[in-house]
């Protein structure tokens, strides 16, 4: 706690670091589920775990403000799990060690958990302060938001009763959301014939690595390339010029939500000179077309030996596959036309595994609109089945969560907004999945906002908080609750 303990507010960044010291991948969020349950009997408040897993604490209104609608403050408990390439770091036994580094807390060589630990933080301290005025309090932590909102879509109808919320999972301080990108996770699932290896042919190992990543719907939009995407593009090029090679095997990235930032493929090829001229031109194209962040971007070769590899995809599997993966969608494919410099549409290549002759694919579809979602993952499945692949699916990983520009939530928190920074906070929806899109199809009478503290790199190993952002949230926070009016009559 040392780097932290010069933090303000204190408790917010006593909370975020007992989060750091226990484990809570996607899934496994039992033991700090269990933490957070003892801490807050412990305290007096209300404690219930529901049949999902999901926690909900409760604390009475202040004195005075038990005729005031109740507040539900809600995070998740689990985070992305990534790491930078040769870390020893284990995300099942392993805490996060935070480090403030020149008012930003990052992590070394992983992902920070301030997505969403920070807004949990948040959450947990407004229930540990004596000295705040608030209505009635439900604190909703779900469980399993990242691997597809698994916790949020399992609650009751009734498993919370106020009827203000305040989704505290969104990354750029000075905004306050109203909406978000519902998003379907489309899955390829491909057997591919396998043929001997040739005995004249050599192996030969290669690695795309030296990206940023980060988060496939806040980052999308921004130049970073995308490991598994550009491998398959420059495999791809060879093979249009005549290269002889075919694919033993093909992996890269980790997660359906997580811009993938290293991959790597096994080759059975003819020659290797010319193979290491190209790679270094199609090295030097891609620093002129990406963001400036992805200068370390590079392709490394190896010999492998050709009894580790068994067979092979055929050579004309080989371009077909090829041809396939360098030509999906990825990245944006349109611009909201009502939300300026907002992302409608995209799609993320989040997972690649080729090996043993059979293809999986893990790419998650983002749009503001139902339609967009819809035609998108159709295209995707169309075009598997145009190169002889079947063996899609499509899945629902969260809804849209549709603006209401009518919220007396946002009038109030845009106020408290007003007043205490004496400016005008922006209003906009964000282009990726937050819970308020279940939440809005199982309480369609809650009244929603979202906002929370600046975060860089959410999802990739560089992920950090600012926190300057942290304590201007605490003040928002604590003056929306304070500001809240007295129930109208009849409601």
């Amino acid at each position: 706690m040392s780097d932290l303990s010069s933090l303000r507010p204190v408790a917010v960044w006593r909370h975020f670091f007992n989060l750091c010291r226990i484990p809570r991948a996607s899934g496994q969020e039992a033991a700090v589920r269990d933490a957070l349950s003892k801490w807050a009997c412990d305290r007096g408040l209300s404690v219930k775990v529901d049949s999902r897993g999901n926690l909900i604490l409760g604390k009475p209104a202040t004195p005075g403000r038990e005729n005031h609608p109740g507040m539900v403050l809600q995070g998740h408990l689990d985070m992305v799990c990534q790491k930078s390439s040769g870390s020893p770091h284990d995300f099942g036994h392993d805490p996060i060690r935070p480090v403030l580094r020149d008012g930003w807390v990052t992590a070394s060589d992983t992902t920070l958990g301030a997505d969403n630990g920070i807004g949990v933080a948040l959450a947990l301290a407004v229930l540990e302060a004596d000295d705040l005025e608030h209505p009635a309090l439900e604190v909703l932590l779900t469980v399993d938001e990242e691997a597809g909102m698994h916790g949020a879509t399992g609650l009751e109808r009734d498993a919370v009763r106020g009827r203000l919320l305040i989704n505290l999972d969104t990354e750029e301080w000075g905004e306050i959301y109203i909406g978000c990108a519902g998003s379907a996770d489309v899955v390829a699932d491909v057997s591919l014939p396998l043929v001997a290896a040739p005995a004249d042919m050599r192996a030969i190992g290669l690695r795309l690595s030296g990206l940023t990543g980060g988060h496939s719907g806040i980052d999308i939009h921004r130049r970073r390339g995308n490991a598994i995407k550009l491998l398959a593009q420059f495999l791809h090029e060879l093979a249009k010029k005549g290269f002889g090679f075919r694919l033993v095997s093909m992996m890269g990235g980790t997660a359906h939500n997580a811009i993938a930032r290293e991959a790597e493929a096994v080759l059975l090829v003819e020659g290797t000179p010319a193979l290491l001229e190209e790679a270094g031109g199609f090295i030097a194209g891609l620093r002129s077309q990406l963001d400036d962040e992805e200068s370390g971007v590079r392709i490394d070769f190896e010999l492998v030996s050709t009894q580790d590899t068994g067979d092979a995809l055929s050579g004309e599997t080989t371009r077909q596959v090829l041809a396939l993966l360098s030509d999906l969608p990825c990245g944006v494919r349109h611009m909201s036309g009502q939300m300026p410099n907002v992302v409608e549409t995209s799609n993320n290549i989040g997972e690649l595994r080729l090996e043993a002759g059979r293809l999986h694919v893990n790419m998650m579809v983002r749009s503001l609109d139902e339609h967009g979602i819809h035609t998108l993952s159709d295209e995707i499945v169309a075009r598997f089945a145009a190169s002889g692949f079947d063996g899609l699916h499509v899945t629902g990983a969260g809804p849209v969560w549709h603006p209401d520009s009518g919220s007396k939530l946002l009038a109030l928190a845009r106020g408290v907004y007003r007043q205490t920074f004496d400016h005008e906070a922006t209003v906009q929806v964000i282009h990726a999945g937050l819970e308020c899109g279940v939440f809005n199809w199982l309480w369609p009478d809650m009244d929603m906002i979202s906002f929370g503290p600046t975060i860089r790199g959410a999802h990739a190993p560089n992920e950090c908080v600012e926190t300057a952002s942290v304590e201007r949230a605490w003040q928002l926070l604590a003056g929306i609750l304070a500001a809240v009016p007295e129930r109208e009559s009849g409601n």
